[in-house]
Protein backbone atom coordinates (compact mmCIF):
# COMPACT_ATOMS: atom_id res chain seq x y z
CA UNK A 1 0.00 0.00 0.00
CA UNK A 2 3.20 2.27 0.52
CA UNK A 3 4.46 1.90 -2.74
CA UNK A 4 1.88 2.34 -4.19
CA UNK A 5 1.02 5.83 -2.44
CA UNK A 6 4.74 6.97 -3.11
CA UNK A 7 4.06 5.86 -6.84
CA UNK A 8 1.24 7.89 -7.60
CA UNK A 9 2.85 10.87 -5.53
CA UNK A 10 5.75 10.73 -7.96
CA UNK A 11 3.18 10.34 -10.63
CA UNK A 12 1.25 13.59 -9.43
CA UNK A 13 4.52 15.62 -9.21
CA UNK A 14 5.96 14.54 -12.14
CA UNK A 15 2.82 16.03 -13.77
CA UNK A 16 2.82 18.78 -11.60
CA UNK A 17 6.45 19.82 -12.71
CA UNK A 18 5.67 18.60 -16.48
CA UNK A 19 2.99 21.33 -16.62
CA UNK A 20 5.56 23.99 -15.46
CA UNK A 21 6.77 23.86 -19.06
CA UNK A 22 4.32 25.45 -20.41
CA UNK A 23 4.01 28.73 -18.07
CA UNK A 24 5.46 31.54 -19.55
CA UNK A 25 9.11 32.67 -18.32
CA UNK A 26 9.56 34.95 -15.08
CA UNK A 27 8.67 38.61 -15.46
CA UNK A 28 8.42 37.55 -19.50
CA UNK A 29 6.90 41.54 -20.55
CA UNK A 30 5.06 38.97 -23.91
CA UNK A 31 2.96 37.03 -21.28
CA UNK A 32 -0.54 37.01 -21.90
CA UNK A 33 -1.07 38.62 -18.44
CA UNK A 34 1.36 41.69 -19.21
CA UNK A 35 -0.27 42.23 -22.47
CA UNK A 36 -3.97 41.88 -21.53
CA UNK A 37 -4.56 41.94 -17.78
CA UNK A 38 -2.03 44.59 -16.15
CA UNK A 39 -2.81 47.39 -18.72
CA UNK A 40 -6.47 47.09 -18.48
CA UNK A 41 -6.33 47.48 -14.78
CA UNK A 42 -3.93 50.21 -14.63
CA UNK A 43 -5.76 52.04 -17.22
CA UNK A 44 -9.60 51.41 -15.91
CA UNK A 45 -8.46 51.26 -12.01
CA UNK A 46 -10.03 54.89 -11.32
CA UNK A 47 -12.97 55.07 -13.26
CA UNK A 48 -13.73 51.62 -12.15
CA UNK A 49 -13.45 50.87 -8.73
CA UNK A 50 -12.45 55.42 -7.76
CA UNK A 51 -9.52 53.82 -5.94
CA UNK A 52 -6.24 55.50 -6.37
CA UNK A 53 -3.89 52.55 -5.68
CA UNK A 54 -3.98 49.62 -8.53
CA UNK A 55 -3.10 47.05 -5.65
CA UNK A 56 -6.00 48.02 -3.67
CA UNK A 57 -8.43 47.85 -6.50
CA UNK A 58 -7.69 44.65 -7.68
CA UNK A 59 -7.46 42.74 -4.38
CA UNK A 60 -10.36 44.67 -3.00
CA UNK A 61 -12.53 45.22 -6.02
CA UNK A 62 -11.98 43.24 -9.04
CA UNK A 63 -11.32 40.26 -6.94
CA UNK A 64 -13.84 40.87 -3.75
CA UNK A 65 -15.72 38.11 -4.40
CA UNK A 66 -13.36 35.73 -5.04
CA UNK A 67 -11.63 36.88 -1.59
CA UNK A 68 -14.58 36.33 -0.03
CA UNK A 69 -15.36 33.50 -1.27
CA UNK A 70 -12.02 31.95 -0.14
CA UNK A 71 -12.41 33.47 3.32
CA UNK A 72 -15.82 31.32 3.08
CA UNK A 73 -14.46 27.83 2.12
CA UNK A 74 -11.88 28.19 4.43
CA UNK A 75 -13.91 29.21 7.40
CA UNK A 76 -15.98 25.99 7.05
CA UNK A 77 -13.05 23.82 6.62
CA UNK A 78 -12.17 24.97 10.07
CA UNK A 79 -15.30 24.93 11.76
CA UNK A 80 -15.78 20.66 10.13
CA UNK A 81 -12.33 20.60 11.56
CA UNK A 82 -13.81 21.71 14.74
CA UNK A 83 -16.95 19.27 14.91
CA UNK A 84 -15.05 16.14 13.58
CA UNK A 85 -12.01 16.34 15.65
CA UNK A 86 -13.67 17.43 18.91
CA UNK A 87 -13.62 15.38 22.64
CA UNK A 88 -17.10 14.49 23.78
CA UNK A 89 -17.06 13.69 27.60
CA UNK A 90 -19.98 12.00 29.28
CA UNK A 91 -21.11 14.14 32.13
CA UNK A 92 -21.42 11.41 34.62
CA UNK A 93 -20.96 13.71 37.73
CA UNK A 94 -24.40 12.65 39.46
Amino acid sequence: MKLFALIIVIMTGAALIYSTLDMPDWGDPNSPASLHVSPRYIEKTIEETATPNAVTSVLADYRGYDTLGETTVIFTAAVVCILLLRRIEDDKTL
